[in-house]
């Protein structure tokens, strides 16, 4: 009964604002509805690859596509979460006039809502695990522990400067693996190899958002990477992965991975937009991010084009 009397309050409170237009305009906010891009990529690449195989499977590509775009909101959501509890950012919804008591629950129904997105993206995954293999099972358990530990405690790598190094791994390569094994019903490192420049754009998505933050991060005493090595010098590594992702299809090509890449350097003009905004003053830096997914989008859709040319049938 002590229960139901605490947690009266909490649910009246929230029915409250969930029929608050506000509640609902913050919550697109925080779902980052344009960085959903990084998952859709990653996994259609993966479908493709096993299509390319020969070993398509309609209803598990559908599964695929499904949980990692619901893995990747789950991220968005609990992250915004504990950015905001850790006081490490500012209030970006302050111009919708929350009280603080309003404030404090919409960020922990946000926090609910990115669990649920989590347990959603892991029945569909426990589906696919039992029509493709179990091993998928290890490969979601470690996706939902890089997503939530991004910015959870006590890990949170993000402060810890890892942040571009763990999501090549866990948005690119991990989640192209596992969408191939998961169509496929196999591993394989080839895959792995091919999604290597699509897992460098991601990381370079991560560090744009990094120097668009850059004064920030500092303010708020959050360690990235940008923030420990420079602004200046993290720009070279923006170069440095940007140069790497363009270079690397043409090694997979010398490798017999990949066809003549030269359909993807038609994505090369939407490179310099972003570096337009880069020396600019902070509150100046916000195209950065569109900017850096339009290009994500525009190289993703030229790289799976070109994995169909015939040079590779």
């Amino acid at each position: 009964m002590k229960l139901v009397a605490l947690l009266r309050p909490f649910v009246r409170d929230s029915l409250r604002l969930a029929f608050d237009l506000r509640a609902w305009r913050a919550g697109f906010i925080a779902l980052r509805i344009p960085s959903l891009v990084i998952a859709a990529f990653s996994c259609a690449l993966g479908v493709l690859l096993a299509y390319r195989d020969g070993r398509g499977d309609l209803l598990n590509a559908i599964g695929v596509m499904t949980a990692g775009l619901a893995l990747q909101a789950g991220v968005n959501l609990v992250n915004d979460f504990f950015e905001f509890r850790q006081r490490r950012v500012g209030d970006k919804v302050a111009h919708l006039g929350f009280t603080k008591a309003e404030r404090d629950l919409l960020e922990w129904l946000i926090f609910l809502v990115g669990l649920a997105f989590f347990g959603f993206a892991g029945l569909v995954g426990l589906f696919l695990a039992w029509r493709s293999g179990w091993a998928l099972i290890i490969l979601g358990l470690v996706g939902f522990a890089g997503g939530f530990f991004y910015t959870g405690e006590p890990l949170n790598y993000k402060r810890r400067g890892l942040a571009v190094v763990i999501v090549f791994l866990l948005m690119g390569v991990f989640m192209v693996a596992g969408a191939y094994s998961a169509v496929a019903g196999a591993f394989s490192w080839n895959v792995v190899l091919v999604s290597i420049p699509v897992s460098l754009l991601v990381s370079l998505i991560l560090l744009a958002n990094e120097l668009r933050d850059f004064e920030s991060d500092s303010r708020y005493a959050l360690r990235t990477l940008s923030v420990r090595i420079g602004y200046p010098r993290a720009i070279r590594v923006y170069c440095m992965l940007l140069a790497s992702a363009y270079a690397s299809p043409a090694l997979l090509l010398l490798a017999g991975l990949y066809p003549p890449p030269w359909l993807i350097y038609l994505a090369l003009p939407f490179t310099v937009p972003p570096f337009l905004f880069m020396p600019r003053a902070p509150e100046k830096r916000k195209p950065i991010i569109p900017l850096v997914m339009l290009h994500h989008l525009v190289f993703g859709v030229l790289f799976c084009i070109t994995l169909f040319m015939p040079e590779m049938r």
